[in-house]
């Protein structure tokens, strides 16, 4: 049985609901592109999208068939006119937005929707926390908040006591120039089979 057939089925009226569902997100289309040279406004854009997307979407008893049934046509009915925005990966993508940073207010006005992006896809809670944190203290550009993920800052912090030591190359993004910095590298430790130290300086 097709996608229509199955909601048709569970006594869905698909092509009325997803009318709706398009209507809204043209609408907060609208909106943010009366703005759209304020980064802000698009941040905002794809949180209500998605913020749409996924409070539809729990309305199915079925939701991760519906789910991927509603996503899969909002792509087609916007992608052919404005492009990958609104591809299926782009789609869910807006989708986990809102599912991570449920609270509109809570968003960093300061934050591009390539900070976002960078961090939507930490999954654990403290070391996104750590990094929204971080990048907020130091007012990193969405590359250095990538540049400092892709390092693995977080996790050099908690194989590592001195603590001020690698904050202090973070945030001045100095490169190691020591044996002794490189070797606090988590990588590095495993591969020597070391265990945390407060510091691996030569005595």
């Amino acid at each position: 049985m097709d996608g229509w057939g199955y909601w048709q089925n569970k006594n869905y009226c698909i092509m009325d609901l997803n009318k709706s569902i398009l209507q809204q997100i043209q609408s907060i289309m609208a909106q943010a592109m009366a703005i759209r040279s304020v980064d802000t406004e698009r941040v905002l854009m794809y949180w209500q999208i998605g913020k749409v997307i996924f409070e539809e979407e729990q309305q199915g008893k079925d939701r991760a068939d519906y789910g991927t049934y509603l996503i899969k046509s909002i792509s087609e009915a916007f992608q052919p006119k404005l492009g990958t925005d609104f591809s299926i990966r782009k789609s869910e993508r807006n989708r986990q937005f809102y599912r991570t940073f449920p609270i509109a207010s809570a968003l960093r006005t300061q934050f591009s929707w390539t900070h976002y992006k960078n961090l939507i896809s930490i999954d654990n809670q403290d070391k996104r926390a750590f990094y929204i944190a971080e990048a907020d203290k130091n007012n990193w550009t969405a590359r250095q908040l990538e540049r400092q993920i892709n390092s693995q800052l977080f996790e050099r912090l908690l194989l590592s006591n001195d603590v001020k030591a690698v904050l202090a190359v973070a945030r001045e993004e100095k490169l190691p120039t020591k044996p002794a910095e490189i070797i606090k590298d988590p990588m590095v430790l495993e591969f020597l089979g070391l265990k945390r130290e407060a510091g691996y300086h030569p005595k």
